[in-house]
């Protein structure tokens, strides 16, 4: 790894310490956030060639206090600056860059705090999942809309209303009550599992994956995990990223195109992440009250632990969305449902469990729905009606390499008539 990347990777995991450690004490999130970007930009600038300093985390809140001091300043009658800007500045720790870091405990506190205001409930979705990768996972406004083919200006308005969402409610920077506690990690996993899932299968455009996005994901789950280790669902979605992502590798051939699971060289999964998935997962069920993404995780297990196709234990997947849906009950989860059903029971079983999706709105319009059946159709023999709903499934899915699969298969069909 040369230089320029490995103080990259050093920043990255610095950002959000960094960013916390400054909202904590100046509040004014998002004048924080962006003195924080420019003191990593700064960085990024210096230190290849200068070298990086003793205490980089110090030396980057340094910068950044500065900034905040300073357009803090600009904003005050002169008369109020001076006394602003000395009460603001810390009395506990030196302005100079050096040793004397903050405790590693507030440390942890920072990140985990930064987490839950970033994926606070009274943001959109697509806010939340924006200003984590902006402000926890360090992307900048640039890469976070190449990541989601949008307009750089796009993403830059949609961080900049989250920060004004965060400034116009008055949040505070400090953990959620208890009482809040449980239900707030829910919507970070969730913000997690949004990023991944668009990192490992991207909703539009001509790549089949984003794989910086997926890996940031797990980079930010792998750090919660390390704050929260005896959160059995922090560590369950950990486990499913990384057994979902080992297919990466062969989940498409050289120009692109898809390949289904059925189909993968699984001797090109990655087996580092295969047995780090594994292990995390048969650790974590046993002594962990099982949550969604556990079971998630153990369906993802089961895959990877089989060498072919068709060595899957099926009968044991059906089982496992069985429970699946009992705790988190949705139509993509009887969706999954309905093909191990197929596979176990024959494809008129899924295809009768599928029939109850039809009416759901929820799934309307969506490429998943269509192209399920098309796949149950066809091992039903009933090739006609499985063309035609590959190419339904075509015309909805906004993924290039998806699309093409579709008509693919609707086109093999054809061939077979």
């Amino acid at each position: 790894m040369n230089r320029d990347a490995r103080v990259e990777d050093l920043l990255r995991s610095l950002a959000p310490q960094v960013l916390g450690a400054v909202v904590r004490r100046y509040g004014h999130f998002d004048a924080c956030e962006e003195a924080v970007q420019d003191a990593l930009l700064a960085a990024a600038v210096q230190w290849p060639d200068q070298g990086v300093p003793n205490n980089p985390r110090a030396w980057l809140i340094t910068v950044a206090a500065r900034r905040v001091i300073d357009g803090l300043r600009s904003e005050q009658a002169r008369q109020r600056r001076e006394a602003t800007a000395a009460a603001l500045t810390p009395a506990d720790e030196t302005v100079t860059p050096g040793p004397g870091e903050e405790p590693k405990a507030a440390e942890q506190d920072d990140m985990l705090t930064l987490l839950f205001l970033c994926c606070h409930p009274s943001l959109t979705p697509g806010s939340q999942v924006a200003l984590t990768l902006r402000a926890v996972g360090g992307l900048t406004t640039a890469q976070i809309a190449h990541a989601f083919l949008v307009p750089e200006s796009t993403m830059a308005q949609r961080i900049s209303r989250a920060k004004q969402r965060i400034k116009a409610t008055g949040l505070p920077f400090r953990m959620p009550p208890q009482s809040e506690r449980t239900e707030r990690l829910a919507v970070v996993l969730q913000v997690l599992y949004l990023v991944f899932n668009e990192g490992y299968t991207t909703t539009s455009g001509p790549d089949l994956q984003q794989p910086e996005l997926a890996r940031e994901a797990i980079r930010l789950n792998r750090e919660l995990h390390r704050l929260l280790p005896e959160e059995g669902e922090v560590a369950g979605l950990l486990a499913l990223m990384l057994l979902t992502d080992a297919r990466r590798p062969a989940r498409t051939r050289p120009d692109g195109s898809l390949v289904p699971l059925a189909e993968q060289d699984r001797s090109r999964w990655d087996q580092t992440a295969l047995k780090e998935g594994l292990a995390l997962i048969a650790e974590t069920l046993p002594r962990m009250v099982a949550g969604p993404y556990q079971v998630q995780a153990a369906i993802a297990a089961v895959h990877g632990e089989a060498a072919h196709a068709e060595d899957t234990d099926w009968p044991q997947i059906m089982a496992l969305y069985e429970v699946l849906e009992q705790m988190s009950p949705g139509p993509m989860v009887t969706l999954n449902h309905a093909v191990a059903r197929a596979m176990v029971q024959g494809p008129a079983a899924g295809l009768e469990l599928l029939a109850t999706l039809e009416s759901d709105g929820r799934l309307e319009g969506h490429h998943r729905l269509a192209a399920v059946r098309a796949h149950l159709l066809e091992m039903s023999g009933d090739l006609t009606a499985a063309r035609n709903s590959f190419r339904e499934a075509a015309r909805r899915t906004g993924s290039i390499p998806e699309r093409r699969y579709l008509e693919t298969r609707a086109d093999a069909l054809d061939e077979q008539r």
